[in-house]
């Protein structure tokens, strides 16, 4: 089992690389650049490999709409080669509100759209022939009729790296599930609760994985959350610590969307929070976000999280494991983020 965590756009981005360096060499193995609508990611990548040695590099996700897919291709393949095959492309489909909004594109096939370019980007870098791609959002070169009608089919200039970089894909629902299952090499699920998740994807992972390539590895998973070892990590002190997730959190299930178009309410609802579900969302949408945080189920809090005593942390790993999991990620927090990732790969490594 991997160990990774994700740098977020908010914060010192040097500071926080200076961090991944040291927890290299404890045994982190990938870290996630996250994008949304700050800084771009793919720059920040670049710094990371110049500072790194082992560590993976991935996006935490660059969405389809705001580059073409050969701009993508040729991204990940600059990437890949300048982290010498240290990169990890992940993808997803962002939301309407920032596709639409920020980048001026029409919100549409999200899933389609993933699909195609994850078809595309490796037949860019396979450069077995030249790229012609005709799909349902992919075109290119361009059909007759549209353009200048100039459009050539070329092959990337440079051999990548890799001729498959791994693709990871950040889905939620279904269908999108299903074909990550089918067609990604990772899988970026949110708000995992390792007992629970069968009943919120398990029929849709199961689909997909019948319809995958056999030649293709099993699907990596990444999941976990806050991390804190300790003795002290108990009762009161536990759910202190847990509390801080609540606010994030409530912002998903209850502000990421109106009502009946929120993914996120819908996982809660899929985990047999039916109840706190809908009081989550009711109290958000009136404005009273403090008591939305706190109708949160502190079962799901401590279920996806890893926060206790190192005994306690051990089965939750376990658990992980059970369930598939191959990349534990995880969100150190207190003073020493280095020994917290030193014990943890101990726990991995013996459990």
């Amino acid at each position: 089992m991997k160990l990774s965590m994700m740098i977020n756009y908010a914060g010192g981005f040097k500071q926080a690389v200076d961090q991944v360096v040291a927890l290299e060499k404890v045994g982190l193995d990938q870290v996630w650049i996250a994008e949304a609508y700050s800084f771009d990611a793919v720059s920040q990548v670049g710094y990371l490999a110049a500072k790194t040695e082992r560590v993976e590099i991935g996006t935490g996700i660059l969405n389809v709409y705001s580059r073409t897919a050969a701009l993508m291709a040729m991204t990940a393949a600059g990437c890949d080669h300048i982290s010498d095959g240290r990169f990890i492309l992940g993808l997803g489909a962002s939301g309407a509100q920032v596709i639409e909004g920020f980048h001026g594109m029409p919100y549409e096939k999200p899933m389609v759209r993933i699909k195609e370019y994850i078809e595309a980007c490796r037949m860019i870098w396979k450069r077995e022939e030249p790229f012609n791609y005709q799909g349902q959002v992919v075109q290119a070169p361009l059909p007759q009729g549209q353009g200048l009608g100039l459009g050539k089919a070329l092959k990337i200039i440079n051999h990548p790296v890799r001729s498959e970089i791994p693709v990871w894909w950040a889905s939620l629902k279904d269908r999108s599930v299903e074909a990550t299952a089918e067609m990604a090499d990772g899988w970026l699920p949110i708000m995992f609760i390792p007992e629970k998740f069968q009943q919120v994807w398990g029929n849709s992972l199961k689909a997909g994985t019948a319809k995958r390539d056999p030649s293709r590895k099993v699907l990596d998973i990444a999941a976990g959350g806050m991390l804190a070892i300790g003795d002290e990590f108990v009762g009161e002190t536990r759910t202190k610590l847990l509390d801080y997730a609540r606010p994030n959190m409530a912002l998903y299930v209850g502000g990421m969307g109106a009502r009946g178009k929120n993914f996120y309410n819908d996982i809660c609802r899929a985990y047999g929070y039916e109840e706190e579900a809908v009081n989550v969302q009711d109290l958000y949408l009136e404005g009273k976000k403090a008591e939305a945080a706190a109708a949160l189920p502190g079962e799901w809090l401590e279920l996806s999280n890893l926060v206790g005593p190192k005994s306690y942390i051990k089965e939750r790993v376990g658990a992980f494991k059970e369930a598939g999991v191959t990349v534990l990620s995880v969100n150190p927090v207190g003073p020493n983020a280095v020994q917290t990732i030193e014990t943890l790969r101990e726990i991995v490594d013996n459990a």
